[in-house]
């Protein structure tokens, strides 16, 4: 899938949700609800990553052997 059709399914699932939803304050809760929902992925998405890269860090430091 492209990004001009990523973008343009969520633009129409937005629409879609926004037209089956008639309770504005339900509607603004799915909003709040989906972007906690978008901030905690990518939450989780970049402590990963730093957690990835300290450990190819430890990894790639020498150690020194005691004799």
């Amino acid at each position: 899938m492209s990004a001009l059709e990523l973008t343009t399914f969520i633009t129409f699932l937005a629409n879609w949700i926004a037209c089956n939803i008639d309770d504005d304050d339900v509607l603004a809760l799915i909003g709040a609800e989906l972007t906690q929902l978008g901030d905690t992925v990518t939450t989780i998405s970049a402590q990963r990553q730093l957690c990835e890269k300290l450990n190819n860090k430890q990894d790639d430091t020498p150690t020194t052997d005691s004799v």
